[in-house]
């Protein structure tokens, strides 16, 4: 049977077969998972949340500060509330994290540059002792990689917003060509009526 063209389908088909006439005689869909959950052998959390380097085990290299907890925590919490909160939310605190964030990608990616550069030394003069130095690559980049995912929600929302303008304007334009068109198309109807009543 595994060979064959068109296989049977599934045999739980047959628990749908009155379903036109009766759609309740077929079973209900199991609920929505909630908490944690397995997937090819590793867990997971419907918890829509980044966790902390430290909960991954990993050291963080760039300094714990207020502003990134208290950015992303609070950003949480207004994520589906009031736009006009979170708007206001942004403003007060935006320019201080981005240019918190920025600082740190940048010393981040001066760190990584100057570890590849140890590493090709450390290949070229001591060959055997490239271990610890690839560790350290690995752990900035570990790190640059969980600045970058917690700056996720604002890029999810600022490409939701620039879809939206997108198509408010494209949706303007229609309206406009609609518009013009019909003030075409009653010049023209007006001009073939004085045509008519001229003959």
């Amino acid at each position: 049977m595994a060979t064959a063209t068109y296989p049977p389908p599934p045999p739980y088909y047959r628990l749908y077969k009155d379903y036109i006439e009766n759609p309740n005689s077929c079973p209900q869909p199991p609920p929505p998972i909630e908490g944690t959950y397995v997937c090819f052998g590793a867990n997971y959390t419907t918890d829509d949340v980044l966790p902390s380097l430290e909960e991954q085990g990993v050291r963080q290299l760039y300094p714990k500060g207020p502003n990134v907890g208290m950015f992303f925590s609070a950003f949480q919490v207004l994520e589906f509330t009031d736009v006009s909160a979170i708007d206001d939310f942004e403003n007060l605190i935006e320019e201080e994290n981005w240019q918190y964030f920025k600082k740190e990608l940048r010393s981040l990616n001066s760190e990584l540059q100057l570890h590849i550069l140890e590493l090709a030394d450390v290949l070229v003069e001591r060959p055997s002792q490239y271990a610890r130095r690839v560790e350290d690559i690995s752990l900035i980049f570990k790190n640059l990689h969980h600045l970058l995912n917690s700056l996720r929600p604002h890029q999810a929302r600022a490409t939701l917003i620039h879809i939206l303008e997108l198509q408010i304007q494209r949706r303007k334009q229609a309206v406009e060509d609609i518009k013009r068109r019909r003030e075409e198309a009653q010049k023209l109807l007006k001009e073939s009526l004085g045509t008519l009543d001229g003959n």
